[in-house]
């Protein structure tokens, strides 16, 4: 049986009832999986890859004892709704979720449902578990950037962009952590004399607006904090960037593989594979309450020379050689 049998779009019809039959008399365990990117997107290919091949090493292969339905796409709380619906249908034995949307929704309505998740920051602060180390409930999984990186990315950006005065953080308002994120960026920018400024988009007509009004001020930059909004209309960002030779930097490595100046964060890739073993233990039987929640190990700093080089911009060396990969 091949994979594509068990995937769902986001919005489209459940997977059959024939074949979920087939799959509970062969004893196939059931994986709901909900994530941020579209399906055919870089980052969700790389990353369900991943996924599958941790499972697979574990002893769980797609088609033979284990089905995922995925849902795609899920980059607000009211489709994160609507795809956790559509999942639990199927009475999934654990559910994978990538972001703060789909994880709102899923503690909300998935009851007793364990939970692993990926790309979410602070769930401390935002209440989705009671500690790191001792999660409790049904939540466990591993986060994605700590809110301090948003100083990280306005000294990065100095580096790179050594005249850059005035920042814009371009970021969904509705996403706690990059509120807290920007708050970061502020306070790195005053030390190194740097404005940074918030332009809240929530949807593609605020990014065109917000990109051509960043664009206007002298010696300007973008960051783009992480953020399941922006990450799934990149495109449209590194067009309108590339547009107004706006130097930007965001968290999510395909900005810079798709044309964007820079990004710095965790490897989604590295972060599916280690997503994959919580999974199998809970498959085996433990319970998400006494897995920690982990932090990302694998940072990743991508520069696209390509990009600096039309917008003027000499990278130091040193920053090159530091680099994870650069793109010419």
């Amino acid at each position: 049986m091949r994979r594509r049998e068990f995937i769902t779009l986001i919005g489209g019809a459940t997977a059959s009832w024939p074949l979920v039959a087939r799959a509970q008399q062969a004893a196939v365990r059931w994986i709901g999986a909900l994530l941020l990117t579209p399906d055919g997107d870089p980052v969700s290919r790389e990353s369900v890859a991943a996924f599958e091949q941790g499972l697979a090493k574990l002893g769980w292969t797609v088609g033979r004892n284990l089905a995922i339905d995925y849902r795609w796409g899920v980059t607000d709380l009211e489709k994160g709704r609507l795809a956790i619906a559509q999942v639990l249908r199927l009475s999934p034995d654990v559910l994978f979720i990538n972001g703060g949307p789909g994880l709102t929704a899923a503690q909300q309505t998935a009851g007793a449902v364990p939970i692993v998740f990926t790309g979410v920051s602070e769930p401390v602060e935002r209440g989705f578990v009671a500690s790191m180390a001792h999660p409790g409930g049904n939540t466990t999984g591993f986060i994605n950037l700590e809110a301090a990186v948003g100083g990280k990315f306005i000294e990065l950006l100095k580096e790179i962009v050594s005249r850059a005065a005035r920042v814009t953080a371009l970021f969904n308002p509705t996403s706690s952590f990059a509120v807290l994120f920007f708050r970061s960026a502020v306070a790195a920018g005053q030390k190194l004399g740097i404005d940074v400024a918030a332009a809240h988009v929530s949807d593609p007509a605020q990014i065109d607006s917000a990109i051509a009004a960043a664009a206007r001020e002298p010696d300007a930059a973008l960051i783009l904090p992480p953020d399941g909004f922006t990450v799934a209309y990149r495109r449209q960002i590194i067009d309108l960037t590339a547009r107004h030779h706006l130097p930007a930097i965001a968290g999510d490595r395909y900005f810079a593989t798709e044309g964007g100046l820079a990004a710095y964060g965790p490897d989604p890739r590295d972060t599916s594979r280690r997503a994959a073993s919580y999974v199998d233990r809970i498959l085996r039987g433990e319970k998400p309450a006494d897995l920690p929640v982990q932090n990302p190990v694998k940072f990743e700093l991508v520069i696209n020379l390509k990009t600096a080089k039309t917008l003027g911009l000499n990278v130091p060396q040193s920053l090159l050689v530091a680099a994870d990969e650069v793109i010419e």
